[in-house]
């Protein structure tokens, strides 16, 4: 039988701050927006953790819960309601970036014997925005995945909410702490996508009598695939509703 993956969501506080002290002002806020703004900002983080293993057959389980909870337990206490720059050593020397913070995360889990094996971990800053670091990928290499969201007519002259999530990937830059430039990309979201769809009716931008969720997918990745600043777009999807959504992949 194929090994099954569980997965346990835990929440803690922190606040960080990017910025390299060896830039000027001018080239912090270019490279990292709001994030530069001092002394620094707070996020209640969700950590999602994904442990895989064979179901016991004594248990039925994977991994008994109340073990795994108290480990995760165990570890955030010591980044819960910290300033990560400050306080945490393990940022001495580089951003206390998602990316960062969840391969760090990730070291002080995967030692840990009887939690499993370690699948992934996804590190919530907000519900706009998270990183991942899997054990395909290694420890040097992260996913971040940014939601946008834009209203459009698609059929009846009804408007609907539409969310797109793009998830890029690639290496962390050891400098900026970053898969890729986030500033960068949401201008380019804006420019190629929003601008294009948003408040409008999607039957007039086609030029179509209908437009399928498939064929929203497909301009939109066709808009960002070549484009992305840094890392490789590697994944698509965009929800039309609670019960339907349409992906695109690398």
């Amino acid at each position: 039988m194929a090994p099954v993956l569980l997965t346990k969501r835990i929440e803690f506080a922190a606040a960080h701050r990017y910025f390299r002290p060896e830039w000027d002002e001018a080239k912090n806020r270019a490279v990292f927006g709001r994030c530069y703004n001092p002394p620094a900002h707070g996020h209640n983080y969700m950590l999602e953790v994904t442990v895989s293993g064979d179901v016991d057959p004594q248990t039925g389980m994977v991994i008994n819960l109340f073990d795994l909870k108290r480990v995760l337990l165990g570890m955030i206490e010591e980044f819960d309601h910290k300033n990560l720059n400050l306080d945490m050593p393990y940022f001495a020397d580089r951003i206390p970036t998602s990316e960062n913070l969840a391969r760090v995360l990730w070291t002080k889990l995967e030692p840990q014997s009887d939690i499993g094996t370690l699948h992934a971990i996804r590190l919530y800053e907000d519900e706009d925005l998270f990183a991942e670091i899997t054990a395909a990928g290694g420890l040097d290499v992260a996913g971040v995945t940014r939601r946008y969201s834009f209203t459009a007519v698609q059929e009846e002259n009804q408007g609907r909410q539409w969310d797109c999530f793009v998830t890029i990937q690639g290496p962390i830059d050891p400098v900026t702490g970053m898969v890729t430039d986030i500033v960068a990309l949401n201008r380019l979201v804006e420019e190629h996508v929003l601008a294009k769809v948003d408040r409008r009716d999607l039957r007039e931008v086609f030029a179509r009598t209908s437009v399928t969720g498939q064929s929203l997918a497909e301009f939109i990745w066709t808009s960002l695939v070549s484009r992305i600043p840094s890392g490789k777009l590697a994944h698509l999807q965009i929800v039309h509703s609670r019960d339907l959504s349409f992906s695109c992949s690398a």
